[in-house]
């Protein structure tokens, strides 16, 4: 290549870097500290101090910066007046050495320790140049104290199985209110709840709602827990308030409770069964057990039993040596009537016992009734064992027996007729009183001289006849609680034809044996069941029949 076409190249070259150059320049230099920008607030607050956030832009540069907009940020779940938590403003121009401040105003939600950080964008464009640049900064604030008092109290040690009361307390020093709290706790494994004051949102939560400085309160918690002897069971609760949707936690507590080994050991048992599961009706034996674990004797015990439930009828309550207190049912037993309770000596063991009805029926109004239980407690110094028993439903058949009825009519002789058929209606009705049952049938069986004669109301009922073992019965099912009770028996109507023979004349022969309804009791799990009497031609539930009229002629 000659020296001049060297040279030339060289010029161009040089042109193109230049112009190159400058274009560079003009499009990046604005990216690059022409506009300082920053947060200005404090590193470290209280909870829900007031703190304000100073944004301070500049523009450094010799040319002015058009269009200017911002964006803030506050950290996530601050209180702010308007509750709008990313605040856009159009800004205009920003001329060289032009230096403008916003305050922006907040309340920072958090836990101790908890950082919060505040953003900040600004866009603008160049003077002369169409595209947009952006600065950005942010400032972290620190929660460092949170002048709220949420404390677990329960005791340091309990016996398995023995219930004992849980206490979450909480106060406010906070210099603004708390709003939308709750408190929520998590159980460790083998916490039983019983109740809660005030009521509990599944058990575990409860309302809190507006706190003010220097305002508190108390949830106080019954349960029970279950572990092995020197196990440590843990409690964690949270203290917090919701707000746009999520909880946000402002205090934590943790308490640890060890599980001890009782010194008095109670048991009982009913008509000599631990697991025992009562009827309606039924009569009641029960023996309370108690022994001393303990490596020391017990003196001057006392017992009390409080028995609780609707089925119990306390008018037939005896016992040989207690006291019965009417007012709030209970039973009472002194060092005075019974020698265990004077002296109780290491692994000795003691009992007492009482003897009480349940009624056969006691009212329901609805589904607040349903699956029963009795209670009772047992109070043995300063031990407590609460013993739950399930209670059977009541189930029950009504069989009747027509000659005249609405539903099929009459027909044949009426008193009956030697080798003459008349047409007779049997009436079933069944109740269920207290539980669900489920797999429910009746069954009864026919004597050789009744057949069915096909007409059965309704029509869809399931109602099967074996022909061999003479035994009618009728599918029911499921049978809600309540039927029969709360609303009309479930009802089947089928009618029988009766010819009888002439061995039969001048008595009164069976229609219908006995009836027995059965069904398997979906509370206690038992199979429950109930029994009536077989019908003859006398019909004593029919008025327009009488005693002469059902003996065959």
């Amino acid at each position: 290549m000659s020296f001049k076409k060297l040279t030339i190249f060289l010029i161009l070259l040089s042109i193109f870097l230049a112009v190159a150059g400058f274009w560079y320049y003009q499009r990046n230099i604005f990216s690059r500290g022409v506009l300082m920008l920053e947060i200005l607030a404090p590193n470290e607050v209280e909870l829900l101090e007031e703190i304000e956030y100073i944004v301070k832009y500049k523009n450094v540069g010799n040319i002015r910066l058009e269009e200017a907009r911002l964006i803030f940020e506050y950290p996530e779940y601050s209180l702010v007046e308007n509750g709008k938590l990313r605040i856009e403003e159009e800004l205009g121009d920003i001329y060289p050495e032009e230096e403008r401040t916003i305050s922006f105003k907040a309340r920072l939600l958090g836990e101790k320790g908890e950082t919060k950080i505040a953003k900040a964008w600004l866009s603008y464009s160049p003077k002369n140049i169409q595209s947009r640049y952006d600065s950005e900064n942010s400032h972290t604030t620190t929660i460092t104290f949170v002048p709220l008092t949420f404390e677990i109290d329960i005791p340091s040690k309990i016996e398995s199985g023995k219930e004992f009361r849980l206490r979450l307390n909480y106060f406010s020093n906070v210099n603004y209110p708390l709003s939308g709290l709750r408190a929520k706790i998590k159980y460790p494994p083998g916490f039983e709840f019983l109740e809660s004051t005030p009521s509990a949102i599944g058990g575990n939560e409860w309302e809190i709602g507006l706190l003010n400085k220097t305002e508190g309160g108390r949830i106080e918690i019954l349960g029970k827990i279950t572990g092995e002897v020197k196990e440590e069971k843990f409690f964690r609760a949270n203290f917090g308030s919701w707000q746009e949707g999520e909880f946000v936690l402002l205090k934590e507590a943790v308490q640890g409770i060890e599980i001890t080994r009782p010194f008095l050991y109670i048991t009982q048992q009913i008509n000599n069964n631990p697991k025992y599961v009562v009827s309606p009706g039924d009569f009641l034996h029960y023996e309370i057990f108690f022994k001393n674990l303990g490596e020391r004797p017990q003196l001057n015990l006392f017992l009390v039993v409080r028995l609780e439930g609707d089925a119990f009828n306390f008018q037939s309550l005896k016992t040989e040596r207690g006291k019965f207190e009417p007012g709030d049912n209970s039973l009472i037993w002194d060092s005075r009537d019974v020698p265990q309770l004077q002296f109780l000596d290491s692994q000795e063991e003691g009992k007492v016992e009482f003897w009480i009805e349940l009624k056969e029926q006691w009212p329901i109004s609805g589904q607040r009734d349903k699956n029963p239980v009795i209670k009772n407690r047992v109070f043995l110094s300063q031990a407590r064992k609460e013993f739950i028993t399930k209670v059977n439903s009541k189930l029950e058949i009504l069989q009747k027996g027509y000659f005249k009825d609405e539903i099929f009519g009459s027909s044949g002789p009426l008193p009956p007729q030697v080798d003459q058929t008349t047409a007779y209606t049997i009436l079933w009705q069944a109740k269920n009183f207290y539980n669900d049952l489920k797999n429910v049938k009746v069954k009864a069986t026919l004597p050789n001289w009744v057949r069915l004669t096909g007409e059965i109301f309704p029509k869809d009922a399931r109602l099967t006849f074996d022909s061999q073992s003479r035994e009618i019965i009728w599918e029911i099912g499921d049978l809600e609680m309540g039927t029969g009770v709360l609303n009309e028996p479930l009802t089947i109507a089928f009618q029988i034809a009766f010819t009888p023979p002439l061995s039969q004349r001048g008595r009164t022969p069976t229609l219908v044996g006995l009836s027995v309804i059965t069904g398997e009791d979906l509370w206690t799990g038992n199979i429950i069941d109930d029994l009536a009497k077989s019908i003859d031609t006398t019909l004593p539930d029919d008025p327009t029949v009488t005693g002469q009229e059902g003996i065959v002629q």
